[in-house]
């Protein structure tokens, strides 16, 4: 069946990073002029120079720029684009946007915004999905509204069980509470972390399976009544609820299994009348059990594994579908070929509690060979911002089978080379040679475990000399960089060198810098703060007395809540900051001194 419908002239791209740069490729491909949006910190950013052209949007911070629906679809129209690929993450799911661009002329690539706001609320998502016969995991659907209804249900569904905001996604808003004495805190983090991602503090209950298996299934769906299904990805390995590695197909998913969870999932699709590629994501039990957990209504970030696969370009799928044509492939042609793995290479310190590592990048050469595939928005000189996601680049790798995949990773990942930050390299290295991972289990546990944190610290790398940090090209002694130039709010490139000395000297300096600020200050009754971010809550007041390990703050940074615990008993004094305040790496946030010195203080003072 084919059908006349023009492909576009020219795309936007309402997003950052990797997968600006990824769809940009396959617009090339298909002939389309390509046009991004960047915020103020993103004036030197890789995606900017890799779209034809480019338009700024407002400042760093996400919710006064590529939040800011009306800006982007007001650079659509002023750059003549004809459709908006909203990538994932920011306003991917929103449905008031993808309404907002239709309403402007403009062609949404992704799904209908009834589909977005049907699948939005988790809540509304699982009455949908029960009756259309899917399975869901045992829960409430109603809000809740106190501390003291979350332990009801836990004695009510049996411990532990989990606190889910009700717009979330991507690992927010989630927590688990294994007693009635948890109850409180859970439920204050768990709201405040809903309108602090999502704009909407409501939470709900489901019952928490111990130790399942991440199982989501990719689908398609055109305008002319095809649904299907590409098979599915296992997305087990987690930590904190963020993923970390995912593969496809699954190590527990056999040819029956795969055709069951597959007719879930496009029985789900159908419920909500899509269009676009989508994801459900479910929990597979011990016991072979299937639930629906939720519907992605976008491009995942781990897509590429079914790309590789399958044979498929995803994103293309979706803007064929979106310009009115079907999808290039049944149900019937869809083969899953061999083995994929996805390691995401986030700027993080897996020896630190895997806290965020931003900073400037003083080196980057990515694998190559057979089968390796980088997917990446950075390059030596970028900045990985406290702003944004600490994404570096995502690692895919292909080969025949699971085991000849795994060894062609490892083998890309000791070719990786990443200078200035800390990354997530090492703990790669340190996981897929561990004995759980190769004998395909959830590793549940052993991602948090100390040891592997010291493992991957062995197994980190970023030393590199002077001249390889340069990047390459140019004349000795210099680095060609390219530097943004605004002309009435649209972005031009020239180029300009700069002494090599210069460019690595200021990583040095950045890293001295961070290095001298990540203790304790060397001071023992110093407590300070492992990150820069946002103060979110400080939970003691001048004078308590606290044990160690007990919650003194909470801080913010990366999109995610960081605790900052006493090293020590003591009694606290000198809190510099609150609730709201920004923070700087190695900041001292208070004191906790020895009782009998604090006795002695007051002493003094009387």
């Amino acid at each position: 069946m084919t059908v006349d419908a023009p492909l576009f002239r020219k795309v936007l791209v309402a997003n950052r990073g990797e997968i600006a740069v990824r769809i940009f490729r396959t617009l090339r491909e298909l002939g389309i002029g390509t046009v991004a949006v960047y915020s103020e910190a993103d004036r030197s950013a890789l995606h900017v120079r890799r779209a034809d052209e480019a338009y700024l949007i407002g400042p760093g911070p996400a919710n006064q720029s590529y939040l800011v629906w009306e800006r982007v679809i007001e650079a659509a129209l002023r750059s003549g684009a004809q459709a908006i690929h909203p990538g994932y993450g920011f306003l991917a799911e929103n449905a008031r946007f993808a309404q907002a661009v239709e309403d402007a002329g403009l062609t949404w690539i992704g799904p209908p915004a009834s589909a977005i706001d049907a699948m939005g609320s988790k809540t509304a998502a699982r009455d949908l999905m029960k009756k259309a016969g899917v399975p869901i995991v045992p829960g409430t659907t109603d809000a809740l509204q106190s501390a003291e209804e979350v332990a009801q249900l836990g004695d009510q569904y049996g411990w532990p069980i989990a606190i889910k905001a009700a717009a979330g996604g991507g690992g927010k808003g989630i927590k688990v509470v294994r007693s009635a004495a948890e109850a409180e805190s859970a439920y204050a983090s768990a709201k405040r972390e809903g309108l602090a991602y999502f704009g909407d503090d409501t939470i709900y209950v489901e019952k928490y399976i111990e130790n399942p298996r991440h199982v989501e299934v990719q689908v398609l769906a055109d305008n002319h009544g095809n649904v299907i299904h590409l098979g599915e990805r296992d997305c087990s390995i987690q930590r904190r609820h963020q993923k970390l590695i995912e593969e496809s197909p699954s190590p527990a998913v056999g040819p029956e299994l795969r055709e069951h969870i597959g007719k879930i999932a496009t029985d789900a699709a159908r419920a909500v009348g899509y269009r676009s590629a989508g994801t459900i994501e479910g929990l597979l039990s011990h016991e072979g059990e299937y639930y629906f957990l939720e519907m992605n209504t976008r491009i995942q970030v781990e897509h590429t594994v079914t790309e590789m696969v399958t044979g498929l370009d995803l994103i293309r799928e979706q803007v064929l579908i979106a310009a009115g044509q079907p999808m290039s492939v049944t149900q019937a042609d869809v083969q899953v070929r061999g083995h994929s793995f996805e390691c995401r290479i986030n700027a993080e310190n897996p020896s630190n509690g895997f806290l965020p590592s931003p900073g400037l990048i003083t080196h980057y050469k990515e694998p190559t060979g057979i089968g390796v595939r980088v997917d990446s928005g950075v390059e030596a000189g970028s900045e990985i911002a406290p702003l944004y996601d600490p994404m570096i680049a995502k690692l895919i790798v292909h080969d025949t089978n699971r085991e000849t995949a795994r060894r062609r990773m490892l083998r890309a990942l000791d070719e990786f080379e990443v200078g200035g930050v800390k990354s997530l390299l090492g703990f790669h290295r340190a996981l897929l040679r561990h004995q759980a991972f190769i004998d395909g289990g959830t590793c549940h546990g052993i991602v948090e475990s100390e040891l592997l944190a010291q493992q991957a610290e062995a197994l980190s790398v970023e030393e590199f000399p002077a001249a390889a940090a340069a990047g390459g090209g140019g004349a000795a002694g210099l680095r060609e960089r390219s530097v943004s130039v605004e002309l009435n709010g649209r972005r031009f490139d020239v180029k300009v060198q700069e002494p090599i000395a210069d460019f690595v000297a200021l990583g040095h300096r950045r890293r001295e810098r961070e290095l001298s600020g990540g203790g304790r200050g060397g001071a023992t009754e110093a407590v300070t703060s492992p990150m820069q971010g946002t103060m979110l809550a400080v939970k003691v007041a001048e004078g308590d007395a606290v044990t160690t390990g007990q919650v003194l703050c909470i801080i913010e940074a990366m999109k995610m809540e960081n605790e900052v615990t006493a090293h020590r008993d003591g009694i606290v004094q000198n809190i510099s900051c609150k609730a709201g305040e920004p923070v700087k790496t190695g900041q001292v946030v208070c004191l906790v001194v020895s009782a009998e010195d604090a006795a002695a203080a007051d002493d003094d003072i009387a």
